[in-house]
């Protein structure tokens, strides 16, 4: 199967070097190791390799972690670390003897001595920050971005209308084949190589997920109970996080909803797109709004296999807003940056909602999604809450499926999704 080149290699290799722990942390079959192996070959030199997904290797990690470290030459890419989070404590150890030795003894410049891949899960990432701060950079990777898989150039995603204009847009295609696409989903399984059924792929995907993932980080007594709350949320993708009726649902008191999606959270299933508040708008809405990292996902648990039928939905807006959100997320990460710094919604007790404003640089972009061709002036009205957010406000984008940018008024435009 050919590579296709991440976004997120620019800056990967910025850090290489200058780190002495690398760490791609993401949801699995996403490509974290294809990544490293990639870079390990074509920009690197040799880099040693073992995965902790193999018993055996895990079960010597975690009873003696400082031999298991002695056993491997540096560099060395350490697959699905968090099976062992012992290591963390011994990784600094070896960092700072070699730190010392270089500094006092002219010993070899320290450079990057490991490469650490696994899901993000919150105690694995707790004791990240705890053992390695200062030692460690940090990058997250989901499953392809539609510019990464059309080979075309990807900049976060920041709405200045002038920039846009200036920007390559995605090849247009039908709404039909935008469908396909959301209903196909992103992993590389899916999409390149033996390309696996998708509905086959994502029934293995859960089922492993919950396996070699959930099972071994909180207590499921009831698998088939966590498959239906997980089936419940991508019903619920694109709107609020509401504990209680999920809760109610599924038959599992609040605290479980909590923890549950947290881990789904962690793992890099889901996001909670966080609400803007400040002072100045102190009526605005404190929940988080729910959306899955992949289309193909959310549709599969939702029962969705047919695109023609998908789009006829009631589902369609909701799961079209969370491919054109996930993709402006993933535009973030790819490019090594924060995306809960610099992304929000707003929603107010008036019901004044906007769907994302995005932050940069103490200006804001409002932005609607809209699945049709032609957005009005209706998209926008409530785009003037912004100015009481107490920055510069640049101009509203509408991302829709019209064919061209054009003028809605003055400062407010419809943006085809292919310039994301």
């Amino acid at each position: 199967m050919e590579y296709i080149n991440r976004t997120i290699e620019k800056t990967i290799k910025e850090f290489i070097g200058k780190y002495p722990v690398i760490m791609i942390t993401g949801p699995r079959q996403v490509g974290k190791t294809t990544l490293l192996n990639y870079l390990s070959k074509e920009f690197l030199n040799e880099i040693n390799y073992i995965t902790l997904d193999d018993l055996m290797i895990r079960i010597q990690a975690n009873e003696d972690s400082s031999l298991f470290l002695r056993t491997y030459e540096t560099p060395l890419i350490i697959d699905e670390f968090q099976y062992a989070p012992n290591l963390l404590s011994y990784i600094k150890m070896n960092v700072d003897e070699t730190r010392k030795d270089a500094m006092f003894n002219n010993g070899d410049k320290v450079g990057t001595m490991y490469y650490l891949t696994g899901s993000q899960v919150f105690q694995t990432m707790k004791n990240v920050s705890e053992s390695l701060s200062g030692r460690v950079g940090i990058f997250d990777l989901y499953a392809f971005s539609t510019r990464e898989m059309n080979g075309l150039k990807e900049d976060v995603f920041i709405p200045n209308i002038s920039a846009l204009k200036k920007k390559k847009p995605l090849k247009r295609i039908s709404t039909l084949k935008i469908f396909e696409r959301i209903i196909k989903g992103s992993y590389p399984a899916v999409n390149y190589g033996e390309k696996f059924p998708f509905e086959q792929y994502y029934s293995d995907y859960i089922r492993t997920y919950i396996e070699r993932d959930i099972r071994n980080i909180i207590n499921i007594k009831d698998e088939n109970k966590f498959v239906k709350f997980i089936s419940s949320l991508a019903a619920r993708t694109g709107q609020e996080f509401n504990a209680n009726s999920i809760g109610s649902e599924i038959g599992i008191d609040n605290k479980t909803v909590e923890k549950w999606v947290s881990m789904l959270k962690n793992t890099g299933i889901i996001y909670l797109l966080g609400p803007y508040m400040n002072n100045n708008v102190s009526r605005a809405v404190h929940k988080r709004k729910i959306y899955f990292m992949d289309t193909g996902l959310a549709c599969y648990l939702t029962g969705y296999n047919d695109p023609k039928t998908l789009e006829r939905s009631l589902y369609s807006g909701a799961i079209f807003e969370t491919y054109i959100i996930s993709e402006i997320i993933k535009s973030y990460t790819n490019n090594g940056k924060d995306p809960t710094k610099n992304l929000f919604f707003y929603r107010d007790k008036n019901q004044k909602e906007i769907d994302l404003i995005i932050i940069d640089n103490g200006k804001v972009y409002p932005v609607e999604i809209k699945q049709n061709a032609n957005p009005n002036k209706e998209a926008i009205k409530n785009f003037s809450v912004s100015k009481k957010f107490g920055m510069e406000v640049m101009n509203g984008t509408v991302l829709c499926l019209c064919k061209d940018i054009y003028a809605i008024d003055e400062n407010n435009y419809a943006v085809p999704i292919e310039y994301i």
